[in-house]
């Protein structure tokens, strides 16, 4: 079966979830436009879950991708926490934070029961997942509504386990990639490899559809992935400057000048690896620290210094997220971004 088929689309093309940068309008846009858009959920409360779906659902008729994290939640550590809000100390006086009215908590959810009883009522087309699966209960849930279920791998190993638990494809997410990666059977780096090099690989070691991520920006992109096997593509920091995205000021800005050549892995933001633009934070501190809490409880210190920044302009402590190729980005409608993606 291959991907219009499976996902009932009109072209092979799926827009990344990317949470903080989007909605449900750059999903409706990019599923009106014959590919499969797609909504992150890890950041919405079951309230704010449920309208986006709403939205969504009446802003188009064809089928589109709801997105959670599956993490595993763990416990608050409070000497890690402060040994790295001492680290930060410098910015908050610079910028007149005071640490001792910072909040702590987690800024982004794994999948849940909660979630899931809103979601049924919708009952979508697609739903991806990322960092692995739920728990075998809500995974059965999910696929007894009928919904294709998806999820990332960023090692082969990783998608022989997502095969043998049955979903529906893999999407196999290069080291190029922006936002968070997706890893899920180690904490090690070393294991990440590019594409070109992963895409392969996988399309040998498994017999479900396989869809490529990662550095992916343009038609020459698209059709170098199929001939490598791939069904499809996940494409995400390519519609970063459409206009139905909700990139931010700065963000943008980022995106549209020389900084995008230079971005790496970076835990500083979320206490997970992901790729996004060097800015001061990640020079300074280093993109990747032992210090940085677990993901997600790492936003909350950086959470003032971020909005004090963006209020001058500059996003010295935003997570600008962004893959190896955002120099491709262009600032136009996703419809026509789907139409360039797929001439070739």
């Amino acid at each position: 079966m291959n991907f219009q088929q499976l996902f009932n689309t009109q072209f092979p093309i799926i827009q990344a979830p990317m949470a903080g940068v989007q909605g449900a309008s750059l999903a409706a846009a990019v599923s009106n436009a014959g590919g499969l858009g797609s909504l992150p959920c890890a950041m919405l409360s079951t309230d704010a879950l449920q309208n986006e779906l709403q939205v969504l659902q009446s802003s188009t008729r064809e089928p589109f991708n709801v997105n959670f994290f599956c993490h595993r939640q763990p416990e608050p550590d409070a000497t890690r926490e402060a040994r790295w809000r001492e680290s930060l100390l410098p910015y908050f006086r610079e910028l007149g934070v005071d640490p001792d009215k910072i909040v702590n908590g987690p800024g982004r959810f794994p999948f849940s029961h909660e979630s899931a009883d809103v979601l049924e009522k919708f009952r979508p087309a697609v739903i991806s997942f990322h960092f692995g699966l739920p728990p075998a209960d809500l995974l059965a849930r999910v696929k007894s509504w009928g919904s294709k279920v998806i999820s990332s791998a960023t090692t082969v190993d990783e998608a022989s386990w997502l095969e043998n638990q049955g979903v529906d494809a893999i999407i196999a997410q290069g080291l190029e990639a922006g936002g968070h990666r997706g890893m899920f059977l180690s904490e090690d780096i070393t294991t990440q490899v590019g594409t070109l090099a992963l895409l392969p690989q996988v399309v040998a070691s498994v017999s479900i559809p396989v869809i490529a991520a990662g550095g992916i920006a343009s038609s020459a992109g698209v059709a170098a992935a199929m001939t490598l096997g791939a069904a499809g593509v996940q494409v995400g920091t390519a519609f970063l400057l459409c206009p139905e995205a909700t990139t931010s000021v700065v963000h943008r800005a980022a995106l549209q000048s020389a900084q995008v050549r230079e971005t790496a892995l970076t835990n500083l933001f979320s206490g997970r690896p992901a790729r996004g633009v060097v800015n001061r934070i990640m020079r300074e501190q280093g993109p990747m620290s032992s210090k940085t809490p677990a993901f997600p409880f790492a936003p909350a210190a950086l959470a003032p210094l971020r909005t004090s920044a963006e209020a001058s302009g500059n996003g010295d402590f935003s997570p600008l997220w962004a893959g190896q190729n955002a120099s491709a980005c262009k600032a136009i409608p996703a419809s026509e971004l789907v139409r360039e993606l797929v001439a070739f």
